[in-house]
């Protein structure tokens, strides 16, 4: 099995949301079916059945999240010298060559991908096309729109 890599702060919220599953929503999930079994006949007990529902969602989050977890390798971007390469983790400021406008993306996991927070994953197209690529450095990006080019203007490990 290979690892998946991960950054630190997306493994710090991975185990905030287990924390906050196993220590809130599960026993809240209990004691609301507790509740309902109190009303009598389950069968046709929609309060029962929602919860169970609920329960059953939660116990797969938390099985995702604990499998995420140990198939993961969490880098510590900041531990590695930086040399002006691209690696997983590290914060790229690309100049787009056509429109002169710049954007910056920090490379994260499949599962912290979030680009409104300039967050891309390792697997998305810019990512796979800027890995291992250095500061000054040209390169193309096929997009859904066409061919895009970027100059690597700067790579930090913030």
């Amino acid at each position: 099995m290979r690892k998946v890599p991960m950054t630190i702060g997306g493994a710090e919220t991975l185990r905030a949301e287990l924390n906050d599953l196993k220590s809130n929503v599960r026993p809240r999930i209990t004691q609301a079916i507790a509740e309902a079994r109190e009303h009598g006949d389950l069968k046709e007990n929609a309060e029962y059945h929602a919860a169970r529902e609920q329960q059953s969602f939660c116990e797969g989050r938390i099985k995702e999240i604990e499998g995420k977890l140990a198939d993961s390798e969490i880098i510590d971007v900041k531990s590695i010298p930086a040399t002006g390469k691209v690696i997983f983790g590290t914060t790229v400021t690309l100049y787009n060559i056509d429109t002169e406008v710049s954007v910056t993306y920090q490379i994260v996991g499949e599962d912290e991908a979030d680009v409104k927070n300039a967050k891309i994953s390792v697997g998305s197209p810019i990512a796979r096309a800027i890995m291992g690529k250095a500061e000054g450095d040209e390169v193309s990006v096929t997009t859904p729109g066409g061919e895009v080019s970027y100059e690597i203007e700067k790579v930090e490990h913030l």
